[in-house]
């Protein structure tokens, strides 16, 4: 057997192609979606992902407004930008680049922005919405591997699936998205005791521990659908994800690659969420 390659820059382009079309239609009632960037400190990876969402906003017809601060900048100089931007209606989404410096109080930061504007799914609001299946915005990677389930058409319902890693950005909010589509969900991480025993379980096994090839083929169903979020460069620079690829692709039915799997359809939801949120705004239904 040899999985198939979920292909997450080619889905993320079909997205991105009808964001284009919705955005067109917010714009003949007089509305461009705007997204606002905070960033704070001088991270090299940070700057990295602030520059490639900022690109991608000018690719689909976001308008995009970014906020840079020193390292040193009061705390409450960032709240007080953010209780600006949370009344600007030329701003639909607002997303603080994490991470940020020690002394900050990230749970404050996130709590400040508003429900309505936070487009990554952060704020406790959002997050506690997943348990009862009335979240704003959903978090944009768990978002970007379920539409990478549904676009090739993976039934959920009533499979096993796994989520290895336990993270309040992946792993929580992957499982209740997956627990409300119906499947049966168990949650591990890498101090999960014989962890195979877990994984040989799942019919869908999603992988976003932070460690590299820490999936094996003998670790890995036969048949399984495999969506591996992880993300590590190794010391020859080389980016690999949590799972052996080449080895557990001999195994799966279908495998996302590191990179061009999951990692694109990240920053395509978050354009998904702020459009949404524009179109709140303007009284149209989200596509």
């Amino acid at each position: 057997m040899t999985a198939k390659i979920i292909d997450g820059v080619a889905v993320s382009a079909e997205i991105r192609a009808d964001l284009k079309t919705r955005i067109a239609g917010l714009a003949g009632k007089g509305i461009t979606p705007g997204l606002a960037v905070i960033m704070v400190g001088e991270n090299p990876a940070s700057k990295v992902y602030v520059r490639n969402k900022m690109k991608a906003c000018a690719d689909v017809g976001i308008k995009s407004f970014q906020f840079d601060f020193p390292k040193d900048v009061p705390q409450q100089t960032v709240l007080e930008t953010i209780a600006d931007l949370n009344e600007r209606a030329d701003i639909h989404g607002i997303l603080v680049q994490l991470p940020l410096p020690p002394q900050f109080s990230i749970s404050e930061i996130l709590q400040t922005i508003s429900v309505n504007k936070d487009v990554d799914g952060f704020h406790l609001y959002n997050v506690g919405g997943l348990v009862v299946g009335n979240t704003v915005f959903p978090p944009c990677t768990p978002y970007g591997v379920v539409k990478l389930l549904e676009h090739e058409h993976i039934e959920v319902e009533g499979k096993n699936v796994v989520v290895v890693g336990a993270s309040n950005i992946v792993g929580k909010p992957m499982a209740l998205m997956l627990m409300q589509r119906e499947a049966t969900v168990t949650i591990c991480h890498v101090k999960t005791r014989n962890l195979a025993e877990f994984t040989i379980l799942a019919d869908i096994l999603v992988v976003a521990a932070g460690h590299p090839n820490l999936i094996v083929p003998q670790m890995v169903r036969p048949g399984a659908v495999v969506i591996d979020v992880g993300i590590n460069r190794l010391p020859n620079g080389k980016l690999v994800g949590d799972v052996d690829f080449e080895g557990v692709s001999k195994k799966a039915s279908y495998i996302t690659p590191v990179p061009g799997g999951v990692g694109p359809m990240t920053v395509t939801m978050l354009l998904a969420n702020t459009v949404a949120s524009a179109e709140r705004v303007a009284g149209v239904a989200a596509g």
